[in-house]
C-alpha cells in the first residue's frame, strides 16, 4: 500500500500510528513481497502474523500458505479490516496482545508449532523475543523485523559490543539468519532507525551444539541474567549479587572449577562456557 494511500487512510479513519503501540506500517509492496518470499511458507502452513496493520503482508501469506492467524493489539484497525472486507477468506483476525496469547494453546490451534511472521511493533520487540525463548517447544520458525541494533543483538559473538542476554539465551536454542535490511523509507512513519527481517528457527537443540553436556535451563538464565545485569561487573561480583553463594571465596572456586577466571567479564563467554558455569554452580547450591 503506497505511502500516500497508506496516510489517507489512517488519517480518515482516526487510525493515527500509535507511538505507544510503536506502529510502523510497511508501505512497499515489493518489500512485503520479498519478507514473505525469504519466509517462505509452505501451501499449507498456518501461519501467525503478529501486527497485522493494513494488511501489507496478511494477503500475500494468504495467498502461498494454508491459513493466516492475525494478531492485531489496534482495535480499529480491526473494526477497518472488517468493514472493508479486504482480507482473504483463508484469514482469521483476533484482536489481542501478543505478550499476553497463550503461544501454547495458539499452537494447538494451529495443529503444530507455530510459525511465525510479524512485523512488529518496535515497542514489543524485546519482551517479544524473550516470550518466544520461553515458549520455544511450540514454537517452528519466526520470520521477524527488527530494528536493526537489535537483529545483530541477537546473532552478536563474545567479546563484542552488542553481546549481551539475548546472544547468549538465543545461541541455546535457536538459528538466526539475517535476510534482508529495510530502509526507513518503507514505512510510514518512518522511523529513524534501519530495520532488518531475521530467520529465528529453533530446535530442541541446535546441531552445533551437540557436544555440549546436558544443563538446566532455568539456572543458565538465571546466571546469563545475573551476569549482565551490571555489565562492567566481573563475572565474581556479578553471580555474588545474583545471590548464587555468599562466601566469594567458595563461589571464586566454583567459577575456577568451570575453568573460568573470576576477575572475566560476561561478555566474554560463550554460550558453552556459560553452561560449564551453570553446571559446577547446580552442583554447588
Amino acid at each position: 500500500m503506497p505511502y500516500q494511500k497508506t496516510r489517507s487512510i489512517l488519517e480518515s479513519r482516526g487510525l493515527a500510528a500509535h507511538k505507544k503501540l510503536g506502529q510502523n506500517f510497511l508501505v512497499h509492496r515489493h518489500t512485503a513481497e520479498r519478507i514473505v518470499d525469504l519466509a517462505g511458507p509452505d501451501p499449507g502452513d498456518v501461519i501467525v502474523e503478529v501486527g497485522v496493520g493494513l494488511g501489507a503482508l496478511t494477503n500475500i501469506i494468504a495467498a502461498r500458505a494454508g491459513k493466516v492467524i492475525g494478531i492485531e493489539a489496534d482495535s480499529g484497525i480491526i473494526q477497518w479490516h472488517r468493514e472493508e472486507q479486504d482480507l482473504a477468506d483463508n484469514v482469521t483476525l483476533i484482536h489481542g496482545d501478543i505478550l499476553k496469547t497463550d503461544l501454547a494453546g495458539l499452537a494447538e490451534q494451529c495443529g503444530g508449532r507455530l510459525k511465525i511472521l510479524a512485523n512488529l511493533p518496535y515497542s514489543i520487540s524485546s519482551p517479544f523475543l524473550f516470550r518466544l525463548i520461553d515458549h520455544r517447544e511450540v514454537v517452528d520458525w519466526a520470520v521477524v523485523m527488527l530494528q536493526k541494533e537489535v537483529a545483530l543483538r541477537l546473532m552478536a559473538r563474545p567479546g563484542t559490543r552488542e553481546y549481551g542476554v539475548p546472544s547468549v539465551l538465543f545461541a541455546g536454542c535457536a538459528d538466526i539468519e539475517p535476510l534482508m535490511q529495510v530502509k526507513p523509507g518503507e514505512f510510514y512513519p518512518r522511523p529513524r532507525v534501519d530495520s532488518m527481517v531475521v530467520r529465528i528457527t529453533f530446535h530442541p537443540r541446535p546441531q552445533r551444539l551437540a557436544a555440549v553436556p546436558d544443563f538446566h535451563w532455568p539456572l543458565l538464565k538465571k546466571i546469563v541474567n545475573s551476569c549482565f545485569g551490571q555489565r562492567r561487573k566481573t563475572l565474581l561480583n556479578g553471580l555474588a549479587a545474583g545471590g548464587f553463594i555468599a562466601d566469594k571465596t567458595v563461589l571464586a572456586d566454583v567459577i575456577r572449577k568451570a575453568g573460568l577466571d573470576p576477575s572475566i567479564r560476561a561478555e566474554n563467554l560463550s554460550f558453552e562456557e556459560f553452561v560449564e558455569l551453570s553446571r559446577c554452580l547446580e552442583h554447588e547450591t
